[in-house]
């Protein structure tokens, strides 16, 4: 199964009108030919379904695309406890990952839109 790199910035809100590059998530998922997340892929090579979320003026998080129960998709950065929140992806399974095309990530609470900006294979 290959892995895609996936990048999602900020799509336009109202604290960021033209949205913003500097804010976003790459991650690694496998994706079937019409573009969605493949749970058997991501399965069989989730240790390589990295995420890494930018901030401007914040170090980056760094943790794994993870699958939830109930098949839901979630970014989760500590891996080895659960104080830290995932950031769930509002329904991953459902969508399409191709430039040009938006997703939704509930960050504390609140559901943000990205732009997916960019789709590369990499293994």
């Amino acid at each position: 199964m290959s892995l895609s790199k996936i990048r999602l910035e900020l799509a336009r809100c109202k604290e960021y009108p033209e949205g913003a590059h500097d804010i976003g998530y790459e991650f690694a998922a496998p994706l079937k030919d019409d573009g969605r997340i493949d749970a058997d892929g991501w399965l069989k090579d989730r240790d390589h379904c990295r995420v890494r979320r930018f901030r401007p003026d914040e170090e980056d998080d760094i943790g794994h695309l993870v699958r939830k129960r109930g098949g839901s998709w979630a970014f989760h950065y500590d891996i080895h406890s659960d104080e830290e929140e995932d950031e769930a992806g509002y329904r991953f399974g459902d969508h399409v990952f191709r430039p040009g095309e938006y997703v939704s990530v509930r960050e504390d609470d609140e559901l943000m839109a990205y732009k997916v900006v960019r789709v590369m294979k990499v293994a």
